[in-house]
């Protein structure tokens, strides 16, 4: 099925998502869509798959210029779309949510749940899914789930599956299996719209390259171009991917962790017996794929998770039971996953945001008064240093983009003497430009003598920066590694191989792929 956009644009009041969009998708093709958070990739594809009307332009099938009023009409015409977050129901089987919205009915109107079984069993025999169709999805690892929704797709006889950011909850192992899914479905006459900004699967699993930046096509690019090459293409200029440090000199353990348990609502341990210690002048990068505690125990530090046992000491003196600003004002910086509801007010202007744990302190305070030129200026000089690009230090935060958002967090919080400086998902809808600022700010507070421990999911970040890395899976610590850890070893681990095991099925993979 061939599939064509002409001229898609997509406005949303005055702001242009997608701006005049040409794009064709030939039969069996993987057609990559790279480009940075925010470029408009998934409003691009919302579109195709009848989720927003587009504003201008027309979609062809087959040379056939066609509307979506829906999500229905893109099926019924042989266009599946695996999004994101996975939409299934957690307390349903298998085979009840492949059923859903497209439910096989026997006489007398009763559910026919056999028939959708044998078709996710032949789907799977086929492409070698090993999905059990009354497995309960909320006992399913990711990988296995995101098979589902492809399963879901297939079964309504897609011919176009688009997979936006597929990767992006998957272990290094899972993203390798799905990436040969991709290359069956491709050999079995299935076009593929693959949606990254992943340098390394783009140009491993990709026929042809689209580069979106600011909404707009900005060109086509060959799989065998270079990294930097793809990088500069989404950044519009010439951009770095290696972080130059130098190595860690690591002083004394200030900041430890010891027999750390959290509790959520359910009674379930979310994080479980951990125990670790962060030295001064050292990164310790905590790896594990999204949901395995990573939150929780940043959240704990922190102060505001409210059933946590253990010990948390920074410079000896304990932080569990501390209020958020006696945790603030010990010395943490902290920076956290979501930026927009944890780490600015959106409404407040970039001035007010740079003081907001500040505010009532020296030389920003006298007295229970503000101190609003000292304020001001010390907006405008964070804002240059931090290379926050904003027409003014009075403009609302909300109205910047994700990445200078992110600075002016970043430029808060280490605008003081730190003791612990704390990120989570430092770099999360950040352009590689915006990448590379923040990485070499994060080094630059490590050789400051500063103990760092970051929070990633993204495994080229956490090899990039960690001194050593630590490995999360369901709350517990699957071990400590080195930063030279192979990712074949952290990928097995983040799905809770011992690290020990973890080492021996490496190598004896690494030699079978030898001796083959």
């Amino acid at each position: 099925m061939k599939l064509e956009l002409k001229g898609i644009t997509k406005r949303f009041g005055s702001l242009v998502a997608n701006d005049h969009i040409d794009l064709v998708v030939e039969p069996g093709q993987v057609h990559c869509l790279l480009g940075e958070n925010g470029a408009g990739k998934s409003t691009l594809m919302n579109v195709l798959y009848g989720l927003y009307d587009p504003s201008d332009g027309e979609i062809l099938v087959n040379g056939k210029p066609v509307v979506f009023k829906g999500p229905g009409d893109a099926m019924a015409a042989g266009i599946g779309m695996v999004h994101q977050h996975f939409m299934l129901i957690a307390v349903f089987t298998v085979a009840e949510n492949v059923a859903l919205g497209n439910e096989a009915t026997k006489a007398a109107g009763f559910l026919n749940l056999d028939e959708t079984r044998r078709k996710i069993q032949a789907i799977s025999e086929q492409y070698g899914f090993d999905v059990d169709p009354d497995a309960m999805v909320e006992d399913l690892p990711v990988g296995v789930q995101q098979r589902v929704e492809i399963i879901k797709a297939l079964v309504r006889d897609a011919e176009v599956l688009i997979l936006d950011e597929p990767t992006a909850v998957l272990t290094p192992q899972e993203t390798d299996e799905l990436l040969a899914i991709i290359r069956q479905l491709k050999a079995d006459g299935k076009s593929i719209v693959f949606i990254s900004h992943k340098l390394r699967e783009v140009k491993e699993i990709s026929d042809t390259i689209t580069v979106i930046r600011r909404g707009k096509v900005v060109g086509s690019a060959d799989p065998s171009a270079s990294p930097t090459e793809l990088a500069s293409a989404m950044v519009g200029r010439s951009v770095s991917l290696t972080l130059e440090k130098k190595p860690a000199e690591p002083g004394d353990a200030t900041f430890k962790v010891r027999d750390l348990v959290v509790v959520d609502q359910n009674g379930q341990h979310v994080v479980d017996g951990l125990s670790f210690d962060i030295s001064q002048g050292e990164v310790l990068a905590i790896a594990g794929v999204q949901g395995n505690g990573q939150t929780e125990l940043t959240e704990a530090v922190l102060g505001v998770q409210p059933h946590v046992t253990g010990s948390i000491t920074l410079d000896g003196v304990e932080l569990l039971g501390k209020s958020v600003k006696q945790v603030l004002s010990a010395g943490v910086g902290f920076v956290p996953e979501d930026r927009k509801v944890d780490g600015l007010v959106g409404t407040f202007s970039i001035s007010e945001n740079m003081v907001l744990d500040l505010y009532d302190k020296a030389p920003f305070a006298k007295g229970i008064g503000m101190k609003p030129a000292q304020i001001a200026s010390h907006a405008e000089q964070k804002v240059e240093e931090f290379d926050v690009r904003t027409p003014s230090i009075n403009a609302a935060v909300g109205t910047l983009s994700g990445g200078n958002q992110q600075k002016v967090v970043l430029a808060r919080e280490l605008s003081r003497p730190l003791r612990l400086f704390i990120a989570s998902q430092p770099t999360r809808g950040l352009d590689v430009g915006s990448i590379e600022f923040v990485h070499k700010r994060v080094i630059a507070e490590r050789d400051n003598g500063t103990p760092v421990m970051i929070v990633s999911t993204e495994l080229d970040e956490v090899l990039e920066l960690a001194d050593r890395i630590a490995v999360l899976y369901r709350g517990k610590l699957v071990g400590i590694v080195p930063a030279g850890t192979s990712r074949d070893v952290l990928g097995l681990m983040m799905a809770g191989v011992p690290e020990h095991e973890a080492e021996l099925t490496a190598q004896k993979t690494h030699e079978g792929g030898t001796h083959a």
